[in-house]
């Protein structure tokens, strides 16, 4: 799951990790945190990088100028991302960036450690060279070592800030269950008296998988569904649901994430448009039909979608007992009224057919027979390009 930014330092805080003051300003105005006085940093949170580069982030010298600003990055997307909101936080001046990173490293079950005595937009273009790696394994104390390392092999003024960052981004990187923590800049100050670094910039990722034991997470995602829709229905739901492409005319619903992201790329290069990916995770569905109910509310919401392309590849899953709870779904939604096209394969596929027969739904067994379906019902319903979403 991929935090923002803002949320992110909040989370480091828990955990030492200093940061500048600052607060979340959303469309109804302040949100979370306290807004700071004197100059302002205006910074768009969005799910992705680059947005320096394209203007999201903007100085402000004062607290109305922040809103204003605010106001007018979330008007419109960056970059081609939407921006969910905006971190207001105090301008730090007289700094030095320098670069520290914690990521998990799955093929080699162990944290790669990057530290660099430059930061800031434009790390990619720095010299390799300049990088220095260390390798950890995955708990705290072998982080720490990793970071301390690492720390000695950058300039003195740097070693000791650094040092202090990463064991504190240590503690996090375990107890969060995080894939990547990216702290550039790290700022690391010259005055006496205060902190020697701050986290100037903070990205955090986390195994969404892990949402059942980390209660500051799956607190976030509930206090925050709106940031974080994909992982909010994915905790209340019990499956993966993402909109791939909003202007998508087929709405698929799938099961295994594989067997999902395969059907996608096979409709792509078809020049087809799936609207949503989906692991509706079929093992879970037991006399139950809610979970159908609200996957089908959800791509009644795509204003395009004209036909839904029903993937199943069935194990522990019984496919009649999947169609007649698809069956009572649809009568549960019927506001989402599209033709309907199934290509199933597993046990009980003779008793799925004749129950979606008896409601109208074409099955295959073989996955280019269901696409060319697919186009026969887009091509039927071409007058109709756009219709009412639920």
């Amino acid at each position: 799951m991929f935090i923002f930014e803002h949320d992110a330092k909040v989370l480091l805080e828990a955990f030492g990790t200093a940061v500048p003051q600052g607060c979340w300003v959303g469309a109804g105005g302040i949100v979370d945190g306290t807004l700071p006085t004197g100059a302002l940093i205006v910074k768009a949170q969005v799910a992705g990088g680059g947005r320096g580069k394209a203007g999201g982030i903007q100085r402000a010298a004062d607290a109305p100028a922040a809103l204003e600003a605010a106001g007018q990055l979330m008007a419109a997307p960056l970059a081609g991302l939407p921006v969910a909101g905006c971190r207001v936080e105090q301008a730090i001046a007289g700094a030095r960036e320098v670069y520290l990173s914690l990521t998990l490293d799955a093929s080699r079950a162990q944290v790669q450690v990057l530290a660099c005595d430059e930061g800031g937009m434009d790390i990619e273009a720095v010299d390799p060279a300049a990088l220095v790696r260390e390798w950890a394994g995955l708990d705290a104390a072998s982080i720490v070592e990793a970071v301390d390392r690492a720390a000695q092999r950058l300039s003195p003024a740097n070693r000791a800030p650094v040092a202090e960052a990463g064991a504190c981004l240590a503690a996090a990187f375990t107890a969060l269950d995080a894939q990547m923590i990216e702290v550039n800049p790290l700022f690391v100050l010259a005055q006496a008296g205060g902190p020697r670094w701050l986290a100037a910039d903070a990205k955090l990722i986390t195994d969404d998988n892990a949402l059942y034991r980390q209660p500051l997470l799956s607190a976030l995602v509930e206090r925050a569904a709106a940031r974080y829709p994909e992982a909010a229905r994915k905790w209340r739901h019990g499956c993966d649901y993402v909109v791939v492409d909003p202007e998508g005319e087929i709405a698929l619903l799938t099961t295994g994430a594989g067997l999902s992201m395969m059907l996608i790329d096979e409709l792509r290069a078809q020049d087809l448009r799936p609207y949503n990916f989906l692991d509706v995770r079929t093992g879970g569905l037991r006399g139950d039909p809610q979970r159908l109910v609200d996957v089908l509310g959800w791509m009644g919401e795509g204003r395009r979608v004209r036909v839904l392309l029903v993937n199943i590849f069935a194990g522990i899953t019984h496919l009649g007992e999947f169609s007649r709870l698809l069956v009572r779904a649809m009568d549960a939604v019927p506001a989402f009224d599209v033709p309907v096209v199934a290509r199933l394969a597993g046990p009980g596929f003779d008793e799925a057919v004749e129950v979606l027969g008896a409601r109208g739904v074409k099955v295959e067994r073989d996955l280019s027979l269901a696409i060319d379906a697919v186009r026969r019902a887009l091509a039927e319903g071409a007058s109709t390009s756009t219709r009412t979403a639920l």
